[in-house]
């Protein structure tokens, strides 16, 4: 027979947690139970390979601290490994034996979270240990207290040896009708060497820094594609330009499907033409992108867009009229 320890506290001296623990781990070796301890304060950087040390174990202890409120945040991580990478059809044979003393408030809580957590993971937990230690000699002179845990050892002992049943619970019953977690359908083998990449610092700081070369990559084609759209049409009117003199006009044109509107800029012989914003245009217009397409093909002008409503318009019509005057798209068309 195999336990396994996973103590979460941070490894004080004066510890109460690490006084059962020691003592169980006694008892359980007398018993001729191999014994193995995980402190994970000190592999914090790999707690998420450890579910895979629960391959070769028969049972679980669970220990941990309270020392300000709640179970602390080296066995929750534990757990939460578990319900990521753990083998759930292994987790579901093994029983768990939770170990919670407290220097503040707040053990029985631990106790029932760590009994309720292994359950909804899917596994058996065993009748554990909480108490409310403010000074650690005080346990380690109570004799009654020495008994206690001894005798929770073996009744720990006693358990996963006769494989004792427990009754169902309806944690397992509430996760299997509204459990919301995504299935990653991964098999044992797949979620361990997960775990271990997750645990890999190296691995995942290159898979950042992939992540954020990929990034860069499309925002610069995205870039580039803005950048081929933002010069659609600039180029058509600038090579079918034809200077009026004296005409001075600003044009603004929405056309659907553009994120900012066309302005067209016109001071004699001189003609800026682009993608941006301009206050107080002279005239104001509204297309569909068909619509210009059909008037730099020389299919349409926009006087006749306006007239056969393809095109909305709001300000001057004379100046409307200008504009199939300084850009002749064909000469031909009437």
């Amino acid at each position: 027979m195999k336990i396994n320890i996973y103590y979460g506290g941070r490894g004080l001296l004066d510890d109460p947690t690490l006084y059962v623990i020691n003592k169980m781990q006694e008892v359980l070796q007398e018993l001729n139970v191999t014994v193995e301890r995980y402190n994970l304060h000190e592999q914090k950087n790999m707690i998420t390979t450890l579910p895979h040390t629960l391959k070769e174990a028969d049972g679980v202890i669970l220990a941990t601290t309270v020392e300000w409120y709640g179970i602390g945040g080296y066995m929750q991580q534990f757990l939460d490994a578990c319900w990521l990478y753990g083998d759930k059809e292994k987790i579901s044979k093994l029983y768990m034996c939770p170990v919670v003393m407290s220097t503040t408030y707040g053990e029985r809580e631990g106790k029932l979270d760590l009994a309720t957590a292994w359950e909804i993971l899917g596994g058996i937990p065993c009748s554990g240990i909480c108490g409310y230690i403010a000074d650690t000699v005080t346990l380690e002179m109570n004799e009654d207290y020495l008994k206690l845990i001894e005798k929770k050892a073996e009744n720990m002992y006693r358990t996963i040896h006769q494989k004792l049943p427990n009754f169902p619970t309806s944690n397992q019953a509430v996760k299997q009708k509204i459990s919301i977690t995504k299935n990653m359908d991964l098999t044992p083998q797949e979620s361990e060497q997960l775990s271990r990449y997750a645990a890999d610092d190296r691995y995942v700081k290159r898979q950042k820094e992939d992540i954020q070369e990929l990034a860069s990559m499309f925002k610069g084609m995205m870039e580039t594609k803005d950048v081929d759209e933002g010069s659609e049409f600039v180029s058509d009117l600038e090579s079918h330009f034809k200077p009026q003199p004296g005409l001075r006009a600003n044009y603004k044109l929405l056309i659907e499907g553009k994120k900012k509107p066309l302005v067209i800029q016109v001071d004699s012989g001189a003609l800026k033409c682009f993608y941006g914003s301009l206050e107080k245009p002279d005239i104001e217009m509204q297309m569909t992108r068909e619509t210009m397409q059909d008037i730099v093909a020389a299919r349409m002008t926009f006087q006749r867009a306006f007239m056969s409503g393809e095109m909305k318009m709001k300000g001057d019509f004379k100046i409307l009229r200008t504009l199939d005057q300084i850009f002749t798209f064909s000469e031909t068309l009437v």
